[in-house]
């Protein structure tokens, strides 16, 4: 494989995909995990949506949101002076967007397996909800919260067809490693695309032995 930029690019747009993922992903996760509210179940049923749709059905949702007619894609325009889809943030927002269902529905689990009464001495301490979340809650479910962010990562790094939908597939630009090896495949390249392949299964398993590792010391 001699073009390595798809790679560098992947790993780009999966590390911001997944910082925010994770910010938003667990912000979300607290809110199902230890909130009560009216719409809590349609919330859920949002956020796990994309687990659910076709990745190119996501796609064209993204594309139709962020697409040069749409007010999010006016106003970026605005600002930056290019359209926002094609571009790498596209690749960022089509990425998070896939990676923020897997870290959410983790994260909830892990903040719901944090045993309320640790919760309960911080309050009866006096301290407020928010202190009681960062001293106590996020803390003790903070191997859970890891492992929803790995995951995160992997699925944000593999992402496909959402991507390949807003951001493209133009060499050097916005081909990500999943669509090199599409590229590859279709043009007949095995080499390229049988390297290609390795290195996304070698991340996905060092991905799947973080999270081997922390389900085990959780237990």
């Amino acid at each position: 494989m001699e073009d390595w930029y798809p790679l560098w690019l992947s790993l780009r747009v999966a590390t911001v995909a997944t910082v925010i993922a994770a910010v938003v992903g667990v912000g979300f996760a607290y809110l199902l995990a230890k909130g009560r509210f009216r719409g809590r179940s349609l919330l859920e049923a949002v956020l796990t949506l994309p687990i659910v749709l076709p990745p190119t059905v996501l796609g064209y949702y993204l594309l139709t949101t962020l697409g040069v007619n749409s007010p999010i894609g006016r106003a970026w325009e605005s600002l930056t002076g290019s359209p926002l889809v094609f571009t790498v943030p596209a690749a960022v927002i089509a990425a998070s967007v896939s990676a923020l269902p897997f870290v959410v529905r983790t994260a909830r689990a892990a903040l719901e397996d944090v045993d309320p009464r640790l919760e309960a001495v911080a309050r009866v301490a006096g301290h407020p909800e928010w202190r009681v979340a960062t001293l106590v809650t996020l803390p003790a479910a903070r191997r859970g919260l890891t492992a929803g962010v790995a995951l995160g990562f992997a699925r944000a790094l593999g992402d496909f067809g959402a991507t390949v939908m807003v951001a493209g597939n133009i060499p050097g630009r916005t081909q990500t490693m999943p669509i090199a090896v599409f590229d590859a495949v279709q043009a007949g390249d095995q080499a390229t695309a049988r390297m290609g392949s390795l290195v996304l299964a070698a991340v996905a398993v060092v991905v799947l032995l973080v999270v081997a590792q922390t389900a085990t010391a959780r237990t």
